[in-house]
């Protein structure tokens, strides 16, 4: 599938193939989006989520973050979804899935503190990228169609 690079992203949206809200044109990459840290929350007995300042990740624990921008994706736009190297560079290990044509909403995203030290996560920061792609042709049944359990989510969401 083609990736669509910055300019094809905003020709998406200004197609309404495409939809981020919060869009901010500094956040483009060559090939991608920057998508910045709404919240921060670190499962345990008594979980917290924070939305502002900076968030304090024990080490060797698992956090989610959930994206300031909501996209809206058409008919014929997927994405993957990349952690930033530098959160890499700072010992955070995370794995992601695509997001599906039809999707709606934030992103709520899994990562892993692999240090042995407290892991400060500001709000605001950029934390993943968005690399979008076109479909070879519109999904029959699109993501809220099919399943759409996180379809129009807000906020971090676990379950």
């Amino acid at each position: 599938m083609p990736v669509l690079s910055d300019r094809d992203i905003v020709a998406a949206m200004d197609a309404g193939r495409l939809r981020i809200e919060g869009f901010r044109p500094d956040h483009l990459t060559p090939n991608g989006y920057d998508l910045t840290i709404a919240e921060v929350a670190v499962p345990r007995a008594d979980p917290e989520t924070l939305a502002s300042g900076i968030a304090r990740v024990p080490p060797l624990a698992r956090f989610a973050i959930s994206t300031a921008e909501v996209v809206e994706f058409g008919p014929t736009v997927t994405a993957s979804l990349w952690l930033r190297t530098t959160w890499i560079r700072r010992g955070v290990i995370a794995s992601f899935g695509k997001i599906d044509a039809g999707f709606r909403g934030s992103l709520t995203l899994g990562a892993f503190n692999a240090n042995s030290d407290v892991l400060e996560v500001p709000i605001g920061e950029r934390f993943a990228q968005v690399v979008f792609e076109d479909l070879t042709s519109p999904a029959e049944k699109t993501y809220g169609e099919r399943s759409g359990h996180y379809q129009g989510q807000r906020g971090v969401r676990l379950r």
